[in-house]
């Protein structure tokens, strides 16, 4: 008896993680089948996304966008809705002939989609750190409320929830530790008084991944391993003394878990978002990636350092966050959202952006969100902090 296919969102499917999704799609169309997808300025990307899987909805941020790709749609004689709006970006989210949701877009514009997911109790696959950064409590309360499956995708959490036992009752008991590691970006090497001159083009050319402009930025200061560890304090129920970061800047070890009796279990693989995509597309089968396999015998020597906190002084404000009152993620994540964009918009130095995160830290005073609205209307608070701060330290 054949098996149904899935039926797969992909929101963001321009973006590097959505990208790579649809590619490993179409590796399997006898198990997989697009239903919707979403972008949001990119027209001539998702029109020929939409002529290859023929997808049910095609969603545009914009009306304005949304419009010339219905043309070019029609010019092409291709079937597919389109929609455009955060409404109709969660609409696809939470559809009922979903069964699986791709949530790869970057910010926190894709909190509320990743909410309208998991009260529908989908399959849902996370590649939005900000989810849990801004969402928190509430995010993972929604997700066990709804009855969705939640599997991360970011290499470091796919790896972690691989190295652990299928049975989340028993992680607390189980856990030390949890080891994320870092690649140093691509400048783990530089003198920290030399990043004042760093440019977006540098920042962005990270030496193991393909990543988007705002993550390599992230990586390049490692506010992105920030936001993991707070990301792994809520996906894995640990306490924030238990994460640990180590730089590893081969990317073979994707991270590591340490358990009471003192052993580690690690994942290992070459450097492409297609593994921990396939493993949450087929959880708990195992299904081609597309990636390289790796070779130990041409492997050299793997290392692990401690991060330099001169040169990376953003990646202490995960635990700061933590330990802060609730909400104070939220706050974090919006400012550097706001800092990195000055960055690489050229108003903005890049060791400035720690400097604006941390005048927006002290500026905003969260009180405890209980609700998307009051999230929202945080990061809002935060965000105008943030431009005040960037417009301050402007290069």
């Amino acid at each position: 008896m054949n098996t149904p296919k899935q039926r797969i969102t992909v929101l963001g499917s321009t973006g590097s993680v959505g990208v790579s999704t649809l590619d490993v799609i179409s590796r399997h169309p006898d198990r997989f089948e697009v239903f919707a997808l979403s972008a949001s300025t990119k027209v001539d990307e998702l029109l020929a996304q939409c002529a290859r899987f023929s997808p049910r909805f095609a969603v545009m941020a914009s009306s304005a966008h949304a419009a010339q790709l219905a043309e070019k749609l029609e010019q092409n004689n291709l079937p597919t809705r389109v929609l455009s709006g955060i409404d109709a970006i969660e609409k696809i989210a939470s559809h009922e002939e979903v069964d699986a949701v791709m949530a790869a877009i970057v910010g926190a514009a894709g909190l509320g989609p990743c909410l309208a997911a998991a009260r529908a109790g989908k399959r849902l696959l996370l590649a939005n750190k900000e989810a849990l950064v801004v969402g928190g409590e509430l995010f993972m309360r929604t997700v066990r409320e709804g009855g969705a499956t939640l599997l991360p995708i970011d290499s470091e959490h796919s790896a972690i929830f691989q190295s652990l036992p299928e049975d989340p009752s028993t992680w607390a008991r189980r856990i030390d530790k949890i080891i994320l590691t870092a690649s140093g970006g691509p400048f783990r090497t530089r003198a920290p008084e030399t990043l004042s001159s760093v440019t977006p083009e540098q920042a962005c050319a990270h030496p193991n991944w393909v990543m988007g402009r705002k993550i390599s930025v992230d990586s390049a200061t490692m506010m992105n391993k920030a936001l993991e560890v707070i990301e792994a304090r809520h996906l894995f129920g640990v306490l924030p003394e238990q994460i640990e970061v180590v730089i590893h800047p081969q990317s073979v070890v994707h991270s590591m878990v340490q358990f009471t009796d003192a052993s580690v279990i690690a994942q290992l693989g070459t450097p492409d978002m297609r593994v921990p995509i396939a493993v949450g597309l087929a959880w708990p089968e195992r299904i081609e990636s597309g990636a390289g396999r790796l070779d130990f015998r041409q492997m050299a020597a793997l290392s692990f350092d401690a991060p330099d906190a001169a040169l990376f002084p953003g990646l202490g404000l995960a635990w700061h966050a933590l330990r802060a009152a609730p909400g104070t993620t939220a706050v974090l994540n919006a400012a550097n959202e706001v800092a990195v964009q000055a960055f690489l918009d050229r108003r903005l130095r890049f060791d400035r952006i720690h400097a604006v995160n941390m005048e927006t830290l002290e500026a905003v005073a969260p009180s405890k969100p209980a609700s998307l609205a009051d999230l929202l209307a945080l990061d809002a608070s935060a965000r105008a902090a943030a431009n005040a701060a960037a417009l301050r330290f402007a290069a």
